[in-house]
């Protein structure tokens, strides 16, 4: 796999992860959508849907579409005295950010109207980037941390799964549908204190685009809070990493 193929998987794929979730936040609290009030559990069930169809495009490149799950997966090969080629993860890490920009952009174009309807800026930006409940960055470090080490752990234990003294059978793309049930598991179960953002490219790559976009009295991109969901979820993604192997062995 060339790094300008698994550059353009993770662009589109990582671009229709954020298309679709940041649609289902836009027509939950925008006003004048059908689905306005529906709730969290409507988010989160989303965001699932998002995360399948990303990966499922992405499926070239392995599907990170998640800078934490690329540097947990480094991590676990660092653990394991597997070889890391460091050119793919920048170039992973890249796609991911650039794909998660460009799907921003497309869920403000697709609810361009709805935001110009909209007073309140937080709500807008809301549909971009995470924000918590109590702003404590230490908590709401750790909260990240948290969710995403489950993210990274329960996927590299999905792995696991293949081995002979184990066998599964293999449900070729369908694999991702795990993938999209635990993010709605997290983000029902873990989610309440930061919106879960436990992916570094779904908030800062939507939050660069809300702070560039014309959008109609947006008011603050909130860069205080920026780098709690790209620092938590890295912490979170490469201890399941480095630990997964001890943790699950035998």
């Amino acid at each position: 796999m060339t790094l300008g193929s698994i550059f353009l998987s993770e662009t589109v794929g990582t671009a229709v992860l954020l298309l679709l979730g940041g649609g289902v936040v836009a027509n939950n609290i925008l006003p004048k959508n059908k689905g306005n009030g529906t709730g969290f559990l409507m988010v989160n069930w989303g965001w699932g849907i998002a995360v399948l169809a990303g990966a499922i495009t992405a499926a070239h490149s392995g599907a990170h579409i998640n800078p934490a799950v690329t540097l947990g997966l480094m991590a676990h090969d660092l653990a394991t005295g597997t070889a890391v080629h460091y050119d793919q993860v920048a170039v992973y890490i890249c796609g991911q950010m650039l794909g998660a920009f460009i799907g921003a952009v497309l869920c403000w174009l697709t609810y361009r109207k709805q935001f110009d309807m909209a007073d309140d800026p937080a709500l807008k930006l809301g549909v971009f980037s995470t924000g918590p409940e109590d702003r404590d960055y230490f908590w709401n470090t750790l909260t990240e941390a948290v969710a995403t080490f489950v993210l990274l752990f329960v996927i590299i234990a999905a792995g696991l799964l293949g081995s002979p003294e184990n066998p599964t059978v293999n449900l070729g793309w369908l694999n991702y549908l795990g993938v999209a049930l635990l993010v709605v598991g997290i983000g029902t179960s873990l989610g309440g204190p930061t919106g879960y953002a436990i992916n570094p490219a779904r908030d800062l790559g939507p939050r660069i685009a809300h702070a560039i976009l014309p959008i109609k009295g947006k008011g603050s991109s909130d860069w205080a809070y920026s780098w709690v969901p790209v620092v938590g979820p890295i912490i979170g993604g490469m201890l399941a990493g480095f630990l997964a192997p001890l943790l699950l062995a035998g």
